[in-house]
């Protein structure tokens, strides 16, 4: 059967090296596909530049003010990011998973329902800020009156409902709930403000620092994150430190305890992932860390949102790997026989291009020459074959063995042009037994690779 399919084989590439306009079509298509594969190789190396919507939430919130430093710094690597304030970290997941919104900083704490998010990285915990008129001293003291928890739409609203009811406190009985915005809160007369306000933010934050001292509210703590953390797996042990707010007096008047609201930076799963890469890199800059009331650490990339992890920031871990690893090894050992393959081709094609020589009149056959090439072939292959004992060093037996398949393929094809042969079909089948050893020894190392 594998003699037939070869006559047959041989048969065709006759015909068609024969005919000028089989000839030509196929080395035209063959050229096309080689200039194809190089303009996509350098196409991918050129620099380009991303354009990314992002949102931070409240337009008056430290998130926000992360987001705006990123996107200066982004704007550096090539990124141009348009942010679009939003009420909370509930509507950003939304617009992410819908593709209205490519990367958002949220809260932790929400339900992690929406498939098209991907994590990007941790960023860093949020204390919550209860924030009281001064005649309320604990939580129980919220018994009947008004807590602003955010917007109804904000991460902010879902954390500091569940730190409300494992006190006992439920919204529309124990208390009433309002949602004023941030920018509400500023512009509200006194009288008019909420007992209570609830506000997540890393220490310290403008709008806190308002409500101090021009509002006079000041920080109740919260003192039971590890019990509460037993039931929430996304709470922390946090504290917000004396005198964050004030000196004269004090606010607070000692390091008090709080709850700790992870921050994630994710993304839509669609999002370009060298985009992602660029956008890490920002995050990460020496300028940004500057400038934030707190450091990011890439070392805590990976803590868990509840979200996959983005192809991105699977780019932007793997930068660090050693570039003598065994997978690029690997790759490095495929670009080498992609070259003597191309290599190969070009060679063909060329023959191709010269067509089939007229036989002599009166020919001196160079057969023999031919047939002492397939005979070496032979050998090659039995000096593989030799090696497979040793299989430690069989991928540098292979890569020698066919640089010399490379050297009789070369020679053969440049004789071919002008040999005079009583078989004509030599040069086929010295090409075929070329491409069989090559296949073969290809396949062996494949085998030899799952082994070891």
């Amino acid at each position: 059967m594998a003699n037939e399919a070869q006559k047959i084989l041989d048969s065709l590439l006759g015909r068609v090296q024969q005919n000028t306009k089989s000839r030509n079509a196929v080395g035209v298509l063959l050229v096309l596909a080689l200039i194809g594969s190089g303009a996509s190789f350098l196409y991918d190396l050129l620099p380009r530049q991303y354009a990314m919507r992002m949102t931070g939430g409240d337009i008056m919130s430290n998130r926000h003010f992360l987001a705006r430093l990123l996107q200066k710094e982004a704007a550096n690597n090539g990124v141009a990011i348009t942010l679009d304030p939003m009420s909370g970290s509930k509507e950003a997941l939304i617009a992410i998973d819908e593709g209205r919104l490519d990367m958002a900083v949220i809260l932790d704490g929400l339900e992690n329902k929406y498939p098209n998010v991907s994590h990007v990285a941790y960023i860093g915990p949020e204390p919550l800020h209860l924030l009281v008129q001064p005649h309320i001293k604990e939580i129980s003291d919220l018994v009947g009156r008004r807590v602003n928890l955010g917007s109804l739409q904000g991460g902010t609203r879902i954390v500091a409902k569940q730190v409300l009811e494992f006190s006992a406190l439920e919204a529309g009985i124990q208390y009433v709930e309002t949602n004023f915005a941030s920018e509400d809160l500023l512009q509200k007369r006194a009288d008019k403000l909420p007992e209570a306000i609830v506000i997540a933010a890393f220490a310290p934050s403008d709008v806190v620092e308002f409500l101090v001292k021009e509002r006079g509210y000041v920080l109740l703590e919260i003192p039971f994150p590890p019990s509460l953390a037993l039931r929430l797996g996304w709470v922390a042990d946090s504290k917000i430190l004396a005198y964050t707010y004030n000196v004269r007096p004090a606010i607070p008047s000692r390091d008090i305890r709080t709850i700790g609201v992870n921050m994630h930076l994710v993304a839509n799963r669609n999002v370009d992932p060298r985009a992602v890469f660029k956008v890490l890199e920002s995050l990460y800059a020496a300028g940004l860390d500057s400038k934030l009331k707190f450091k990011v650490s890439e070392d805590q990339l990976r803590t868990s949102s509840g979200y996959p992890l983005s192809e991105g920031s699977k780019l932007f871990l793997a930068r660090k790997n050693p570039f003598l690893s065994a997978a690029t090894f690997d790759k490095l050992k495929g670009i080498f026989g992609l070259v003597l393959s191309t290599l190969s081709t070009i060679l063909v094609v060329l023959r191709w291009f010269r067509g089939a020589e007229p036989p002599p009149i009166e020919p001196l056959w160079e057969d023999a020459v031919f047939v002492e090439w397939l005979a070496k072939i032979g050998e090659i292959e039995r000096q593989f074959d030799s090696g497979l004992a040793n299989r430690e060093h069989l991928p540098e037996l292979a890569f020698s063995l066919q640089a010399q398949l490379t050297i009789i393929k070369a020679d053969a094809m440049k004789r071919a042009g002008t040999a005079k042969l009583q078989n004509t079909q030599l040069p086929q089948l010295l090409l075929l037994a070329i491409t069989d050893a090559h296949a073969r020894f290809m396949q062996v190392l494949s085998i030899n690779k799952g082994i070891l």
